[in-house]
């Protein structure tokens, strides 16, 4: 009788210091904080994009891709600093194709690095999706400055050209697949961390009553 008495109380021992699970979420979540809040850029609908895609997702690629983008980025960031109106920053940046892909072949030439450049200005380039903070960019064809570096298979950069949001770094967002990967892979850690806990309580218990 004793023995049950003792078997029971570790029982509900155990079952209280298993973990909960269901939906229950912490307060707030859900709420953008005040950080995310000011992250946010609303994007107006007549705006000039620089999209740059890497050759590849190798180290060294990337950070070519950087390389381009400073450069880059500070010279159109100059050209259009004192502009307001968004005509007259198309004329500027199409006239200035030319200085574009210049600036982009010294950075290779710097580099000592082979690839090809293709640089073109259009109202239809593909952007795809991009998470930055709470905030979903969606995807869709918009105006830009589309830089590719090789054969341009690597994560690409992008900003805001005009009016100018550059200083928004959005590289550091996730496109939306990725965003649901990692949370699909969160579930799947968490469901096995659980399956564990509840087969070594099982295993406890053979062992008490055997």
């Amino acid at each position: 009788m004793q023995k049950l008495t003792v078997s029971a109380i570790i029982i509900v021992l155990i079952v209280f210091a298993m973990p909960m699970t269901g939906t229950t979420q912490k307060a707030g979540s859900d709420t953008p904080s005040d950080a995310d809040i000011a992250d946010i850029k609303v994007i107006p609908d007549d705006a000039i994009r620089l999209r740059i895609l890497a050759n590849s997702d190798q180290d060294a690629d990337q950070q070519l891709k950087r390389k381009v983008r400073d450069d880059v980025n500070a010279a159109i960031s100059e050209w259009v600093e004192d502009m307001t109106d968004i005509d007259e920053a198309r004329k500027l940046i199409e006239a200035h194709i030319p200085e574009i892909r210049s600036i982009v072949e010294d950075v290779l030439e710097a580099e000592n690095k082979q690839q090809t450049v293709d640089v073109e200005y259009g109202q239809n380039i593909t952007f795809p999706a991009k998470l930055y903070g709470s905030y979903l960019y969606p995807p869709g064809e918009y105006e830009a400055v589309l830089i590719t570096l090789g054969e341009g298979e690597g994560a690409n950069w992008w900003c805001v050209l005009f009016p100018p949001l550059c200083f928004l770094d959005f590289s550091n967002g996730t496109t939306v697949a990725e965003a649901e990967e990692a949370e699909t892979e969160s579930e799947q850690e968490k469901e096995e961390e659980e399956e564990e806990e509840e087969a070594d309580v099982k295993f406890f218990l053979f062992e008490w009553f055997g």
